[in-house]
């Protein structure tokens, strides 16, 4: 009934029901596909149920689907049915010279071929990957003649040549950076007829040559790729560098060459894990660097918080487009929505928000943050009159907003508290400090786009038009307290507001913003009260931690500090008495060493040593000397 008895099973446990010799959906055998089968109404020759012994094989080539894990055979429960199954090995090919490379690491760094045949044509086509603006890619030089690749700036490609007719440049412009450590192909050709430049899928820059003149490139020189005698060499890889269809052995040569080295794996393969919290690792010819711009930290490492302290009545406020401002260069890059620059903000839409930030505060109730919209639709985290934290969500189609509490722990206790939210539809989850995460769901009713962003507040709440009424009483008199790492998908307002970023024209501040990382201190254990602790002077009914009798009035402690300062001047007492003992009774008299000169002035036996020995008084210096302050 076309239903197959036999398959195998490859990658992701998928069953395949096409054989050796086939292809992916082809429920054929070799014998099927080249029509050859044992019997012409099957499509593999065991379909055809002799009793001799019929065979069917082949490659199995699809690499998506390998390897075979399993193989099933059925219909074998009839008398005299069998089947014999062997599966080969695994072998893998492909042109190795596609990722022959090699990573120059300082500007003076070169290989060098033998002299570059290519008299009346060459065809010369790489990849290369850099950070750095400008570099020469390669060059071959003659008397007169030469030909050379290189990356003239961040944006240009250079192809110049002179067959005797005068230089020739085809440069290409990219519209893009090319030091954007991404790799990008060249390809370069030129014949007796024209030249032509083309980088990447940009267009091809085509120069037709001369019709009379010179045609023959006459070189002499060896080929020096990744620099040129007295120019700035190339800093990045190169890889896959084909000279009129032969690959050049990068890396071999690469292997006993000073300043270069084989492959390309780069630092930020072996490092790129120490930039913390979103970071980006940016190759640098000598290390790396981590890019900490579109995170809410900072320092090499992005792991520094950044945050600062909120008087009473202040307030921070992030806009999220400006008149003028294209939503493509702000809000799309940003907010993870809409890339059309023709959309203005009021028409965007945010299916997902992540927001992360820490925060400490004495004070309750207060706004944390808020994010308003052209629309009623709002974002809220604040802490209630009791202390609690509360989570508020309005995104239409609800007659209330929807509201989490976190009922089980006092916000306010002045202990930094770290809170991160990320909703991505109608799931949000919700993590408090470093308790698990806990999922929750917006109500079947509500919508699940926050139309229309506009502004982030921190601190308080300045919006023009109908404020929900909770957040409006909770707006006075205002946070007081410390905001630390705030982030929205990818706005660092506290951030753009201290430090200076493109973003910092979006910025608008209420009071004096002082910098301070106090919303982001370690969590500390809360003091014990005056009633629990048995050190407090005044806790007359505190338990001592062992087995004793506290002391209860204020007679008995007093005594117990005049015994105290009594045995510490009977002990000084005591100290004077041995010392000047000591000094009357010493031993006088002459003794003779063979100490070296200037014992009597150094302070110890090896610095007499030194101050005698020239080898040691040339080599002190006075960086080198140790003083105690």
């Amino acid at each position: 009934e076309g239903n197959p008895y036999t398959w195998w099973v490859g990658k992701a446990n998928e069953k395949h029901y096409y054989w050796g010799g086939s292809g992916p959906g082809i429920q054929k055998c070799a014998c099927g596909i080249e029509r050859n089968c044992t019997d012409p109404k099957y499509y593999c020759n065991c379909d055809a149920d002799y009793k001799q012994w019929r065979k069917d094989s082949g490659m199995l080539s699809y690499k998506e689907h390998l390897p075979v894990s399993q193989v099933v055979v059925g219909d074998l429960d009839r008398p005299g049915s069998e089947a014999k199954v062997s599966v080969g090995p695994v072998r893998c090919q492909g042109d190795r010279n596609y990722w022959n490379a090699a990573s120059f690491v300082t500007s003076s760094s070169y290989l060098h071929f033998s002299t570059f045949q290519g008299e009346t044509s060459a065809d010369i086509s790489f990849y290369f990957k850099t950070s750095a603006s400008d570099g020469v890619f390669l060059e071959n030089l003659g008397n007169t003649d030469f030909i050379k690749l290189e990356l003239k700036s961040a944006t240009e490609v250079s192809f110049s040549f002179d067959v005797g007719n005068g230089p020739v440049e085809i440069v290409v412009r990219s519209p893009n950076p090319l030091n954007d450590d991404q790799w990008h192909r060249v390809n370069a050709e030129r014949n007796v007829k024209q030249a032509s430049l083309q980088v990447d899928q940009l267009p091809l820059e085509v120069r037709k040559a001369p019709t009379e003149g010179h045609t023959r490139l006459e070189l002499y020189s060896q080929l020096y790729v990744g620099a040129a005698g007295g120019q700035r060499g190339f800093l990045g890889c190169i890889r896959s560098l084909r000279m009129n269809g032969v690959t050049l052995d990068l890396e071999e040569r690469a292997k006993v060459t000073p300043g270069v080295k084989p492959g390309c794996s780069g630092h930020c393969t072996s490092y790129g894990m120490y930039c913390a919290n979103g970071g980006k690792c940016v190759e640098k010819y000598n290390g790396y660097s981590c890019d900490c711009s579109r995170t809410a930290y900072d320092g090499p490492f992005c792991i520094k918080d950044v945050g600062a302290f909120f008087e009473e009545g202040m307030w921070l406020r992030y806009n999220f487009h400006s008149p003028g401002t294209s939503v493509k260069d702000l809000v799309s890059r940003t907010l993870l929505s809409s890339a059309d620059p023709e959309i203005t903000a009021p028409d965007l839409s945010l299916n997902k928000e992540e927001l992360s930030f820490s925060f400490s505060t004495t004070k309750s109730p207060c706004v944390l943050l808020y994010v308003s919209s052209y629309t009623p639709d709002f974002m809220a985290v604040l802490v209630n009159p009791t202390g609690n934290l509360q989570i508020r969500y309005n995104l239409g189609g609800t007659k209330e907003p929807y509201n989490i509490d976190i009922d089980h722990r006092n916000m306010a206790n002045g202990q930094p508290h770290t809170v991160n939210v990320t909703r991505n539809g109608r799931d949000i989850v919700l993590q408090l400090d470093h308790y698990p995460p806990t999922s929750y769901s917006l109500p079947a009713t509500s919508d699940i786009q926050f139309n229309s962003p506009k502004a982030l507040f921190l601190g308080k709440v300045i919006e023009i038009g109908k404020i929900d009424q909770d957040i409006y009483k909770y707006n006075t008199p205002g946070f007081t307290g410390c905001l630390s790492r705030v982030q929205f998908n990818q706005i660092a307002p506290l951030k753009a507001a201290l430090r200076p970023t493109n973003a910092s024209s979006h910025v608008h501040i209420q009071g004096e913003l002082v910098e301070s990382n106090c919303g982001a201190s370690p969590l500390t254990i809360p003091p014990m009260s005056a009633a629990t602790d048995p050190w407090h002077l005044d806790s007359a009914s505190a338990d001592f931690p062992y087995n004793g009798q506290a002391i209860g009035d204020g007679v008995n402690r007093n005594s117990a500090i005049i015994g105290g300062v009594i045995a510490v001047v009977i002990f000084t007492i005591l100290c004077t008495l041995v010392f000047l003992i000591r000094y009357m009774f010493r031993h006088k008299g002459t003794y003779h060493t063979n100490e070296a000169k200037g014992a009597e002035s150094a302070e110890s036996a090896d610095a007499a040593i030194m101050n005698n020995d020239p080898n040691f008084t040339e080599t002190i210096d006075e960086s080198k000397k140790e003083w105690l302050i």
